[in-house]
C-alpha cells in the first residue's frame, strides 16, 4: 500500500465520524480500507446522543400522528351536516391542520436562523436556515395536499384562486421549495448563503399574511378556531383531538429538527475532513 494510503487509514484511526475518501486504490486496498472504517471509526458520544434521541423521538412522533389520524377518522364526533356539504370529509382536517402549524413554526426557525447568519454569521445559523426550509417544504407540501382533497369535496372545486389564505401559502411553500432546490444546487459560500436568507427572511413575511388571512380576507377556507365555545359551536371532543395531533407534530417536528441538525453536522464534518485527507494526498 502507498503513503497515501496508509496517511488516509491514518486519519480514519484518528477521525470522528464518518469518512469518505476521494481518491482511486486498488480493489485490496479498498477491501482494507472498508475494513479499516468498519473497526476503526466511531461516533463521538454526543453525536450518537444526539442520533439516538432524534430517531426515537421522531418513531414517537410518527406514532402519535398516526393515533391522530385513528382518532379522527374512527373516534371524533361527525360536524353539523346541515353546516358541512361533506361532513364526514373534515376528518382530514385532524392532520391538515397540525401541518400547517407545523408550517409555520419551521418557517419561524428559518427566520431566526436568517437573522443568526446575517449578524452573527453563525454556522448553527445557516443550519437553522437548511433545517428550516427543508421542514418548510415538507409540511407545507402537507398541507398544499391535504387541503386540496378536502376542497374539491367540500367546496367542489380542490383549489379557490380568489382566497387570499390559498395563495399566500401556496406562495410560501414555493419559497420553501425554492430555497431547498437551491440549497442542492448551488455552490456552498457565503455569497449564496447570503442570497437564500434573504429569500427566506421574504419568505416569513408570508406567515403572518397568511395567518391573518383566514380572519380578515376569509372567503371559503374555515376560520381559525382555538377553543370550543357556543360561538363557534365546535363539540369539545374534536378540540381535544385536534390538540392531539398538534402535540403530536409538535413532536415529529422536534426529532426531524434533531435528525436534520445531526445530518448536518455529520455532512460539515465528513466534508472538512475529506479536505484534510485531499490536502494531505497532495503533500
Amino acid at each position: 500500500m502507498g503513503p497515501i494510503h496508509t496517511r488516509a487509514i491514518g486519519y480514519l484511526y484518528r477521525s470522528q465520524p464518518p469518512l469518505c475518501i476521494g481518491m482511486v486504490i486498488s480493489r485490496a486496498d479498498s477491501r482494507l480500507l472498508t475494513n479499516s472504517i468498519h473497526h476503526y471509526v466511531v461516533f463521538p458520544t454526543t453525536v450518537r446522543y444526539y442520533r439516538d434521541s432524534a430517531v426515537t423521538i421522531t418513531l414517537v412522533g410518527l406514532l402519535c400522528a398516526a393515533v391522530t389520524a385513528f382518532l379522527g377518522f374512527f373516534q371524533a364526533p361527525l360536524v353539523d351536516p346541515e353546516s358541512w356539504n361533506a361532513p364526514e370529509a373534515y376528518r382530514i382536517l385532524y392532520w391538515h391542520v397540525p401541518f400547517a402549524w407545523s408550517s409555520f413554526i419551521s418557517f419561524s426557525l428559518l427566520f431566526i436562523g436568517a437573522v443568526s447568519w446575517y449578524v452573527k454569521r453563525s454556522e448553527r445559523g445557516w443550519s437553522m436556515v437548511v433545517i428550516g426550509s427543508e421542514l418548510g417544504l415538507l409540511f407545507g407540501l402537507g398541507v398544499v395536499i391535504s387541503g386540496p382533497i378536502w376542497g374539491s369535496v367540500e367546496w367542489g372545486v380542490p383549489w379557490d384562486w380568489g382566497d387570499v389564505r390559498l395563495n399566500t401559502y401556496a406562495l410560501l411553500t414555493s419559497v420553501a421549495l425554492f430555497l431547498v432546490m437551491s440549497l442542492r444546487s448551488q455552490p456552498d459560500g457565503e455569497e449564496t448563503r447570503d442570497t437564500l436568507a434573504a429569500v427566506g427572511l421574504f419568505g416569513f413575511i408570508l406567515v403572518p399574511i397568511t395567518a391573518a388571512a383566514t380572519t380578515i380576507w376569509r372567503n371559503r377556507h374555515p376560520g381559525v378556531i382555538l377553543r370550543e365555545s357556543e360561538e363557534t359551536g365546535v363539540d369539545p371532543e374534536i378540540v381535544q383531538v385536534m390538540g392531539f395531533g398538534a402535540i403530536s407534530f409538535m413532536i415529529l417536528f422536534i426529532g426531524l429538527v434533531l435528525l436534520n441538525y445531526s445530518i448536518y453536522n455529520l455532512r460539515s464534518e465528513l466534508e472538512s475532513l475529506n479536505r484534510e485527507i485531499d490536502k494531505e494526498g497532495m503533500n
